[in-house]
């Protein structure tokens, strides 16, 4: 497996692609949310990626701070199907906090998650700052982890 991380502008088309597929096939299609996934933020985003043999195998978007939150956030969580359960995600998160502690130096790192995933986010230091609310017919909160 490969760790890469990348600006928009780093990003080859190809690489462009299977972001948004994978982000596409998870969030829209197989929760069946029809949202805006291409909302304009990956343009200042910092992307990482991890692929393997068969091709991007986990993915997340870190934004810096005062582009959509105070802080820096942590979006766009996501493993391939064949891939969860498998510790992935964890060593997804870990990559994610390391980088923005180490190259943003914040007080806080700001994430929106869905609320089945709250315990998951909170074994990485995140807690809830929000009630449950609807974000395109998933339930999400409002996390913060505090440097």
């Amino acid at each position: 497996m490969q760790w890469t991380y990348h600006e928009f502008g780093e990003l080859s088309g190809h690489e462009v692609y299977e972001m948004l597929k994978l982000r596409v096939d998870v969030f829209v299609v197989e929760q069946n949310c029809a949202y805006h996934e291409v909302d304009g933020y990956d343009y200042s985003a910092l992307h990482i990626f991890c692929t393997d043999e068969e091709g991007l195998a986990a993915y997340a978007r870190l934004l810096p701070a005062g582009v959509k939150y105070t802080g820096p956030s942590i979006g766009r969580v996501i493993i391939r199907k064949n891939r969860r359960g498998t510790g992935l995600a964890h060593i997804l998160m870990e990559r994610s906090v390391d980088f923005i502690k180490t190259h943003w130096k914040p007080g806080d790192i700001h994430l929106q998650a869905q609320h089945h995933l709250v315990g998951f986010y909170g074994d990485h230091g995140f807690n809830a700052v929000s009630e449950p609310y609807d974000d395109g017919g998933i339930p999400h909160v409002d996390m913060i982890l505090s440097i």
